[in-house]
This record gives C-alpha cells, sequence and structure tokens, in this order.
C-alpha cells in the first residue's frame, strides 16, 4: 500500500515491479544478479480518483506512455531492495506533485499612489524635456 494523501492511497496491486539486470559498470554483480527495478502503473485502471488520473494523463513526462503507463527504472543502488524504494518513492513524489492544485493567480492593480507617484514622475520628466527645447529654440 503506497500512501499519497490522506485516504489516497494505492494498493501494492495495482503496482507492477519487475527485476531486471543493470546497466553500466559493477563487475560480476551486474552480469549475475537482476538488482535493477521496472516498476509500471496503470494510471486508468488505477484506484485513483478522476481528478487525479485526467492531472496524471496530461501531465508531460517522459515516464507516463501514451496508453496511460507510468514506467519507472529505478537502478542506482546495488541491492533489489533499495532500487524498489527508491522506484516507489519516484511513483509517490508523481503523483502527489499533482495531488496539490497551484492556487489560480489573480492579477494585482498598481495602489492609488504608486499610480499618483508613476503620473507625476512622466509630468516632471515632460517639464524638463520641455524647458531643454526652449533653450534650443533661443
Amino acid at each position: 500500500m503506497l500512501q499519497i494523501y490522506g485516504q489516497v492511497r494505492i494498493p501494492s496491486g495495482e503496482i507492477e515491479i519487475k527485476a531486471i539486470r543493470a546497466q553500466g559498470a559493477g563487475g560480476q554483480n551486474v552480469n549475475k544478479v537482476s538488482t535493477a527495478v521496472h516498476l509500471r502503473f496503470d494510471i486508468l485502471a488505477s484506484s485513483l480518483p478522476d481528478d487525479y488520473k485526467e492531472r496524471l494523463l496530461h501531465l508531460n513526462d517522459q515516464r507516463i506512455s501514451r496508453e496511460g503507463v507510468v514506467v519507472i527504472k529505478a537502478q542506482e543502488f546495488r541491492s533489489l531492495e533499495k532500487n524498489q524504494e527508491e522506484a516507489l518513492r519516484r511513483l509517490q513524489e508523481l503523483v502527489r506533485g499533482i495531488a496539490v492544485l497551484a492556487k489560480k493567480r489573480r492579477p494585482s492593480k498598481p495602489t492609488k499612489s504608486a499610480q499618483r507617484k508613476r503620473v507625476d514622475s512622466k509630468v516632471r520628466r515632460g517639464k524638463l524635456k520641455a524647458l531643454r527645447r526652449e533653450k534650443a529654440a533661443d
């Protein structure tokens, strides 16, 4: 059971974890032992709330396929257990990222005093330029 927020959880049966051989350097251990983890999570078939599913499917993330399957590969650690924990942590982080909605931005307006200061500075600048024009005309 993967805890997301409050009552929102992902049952272990909805997460498919498969051990695979890790890539890269590591000598005999890499060649013999399957320590990397391939995690698959089908968004559409999951028990997540519909609004979570919708937000996940519209997320522009390379880990989510067109079919709506989250694929996470973890191979940082030399042990299978640590890689499983890391893959589950990444899935949890992904779902938590869409769980909280960002507040809608309301455009702010400048205060009356700020508007007044702006106009006053423009008037001052205009007068300064007008004085220059009068001197140049002489």
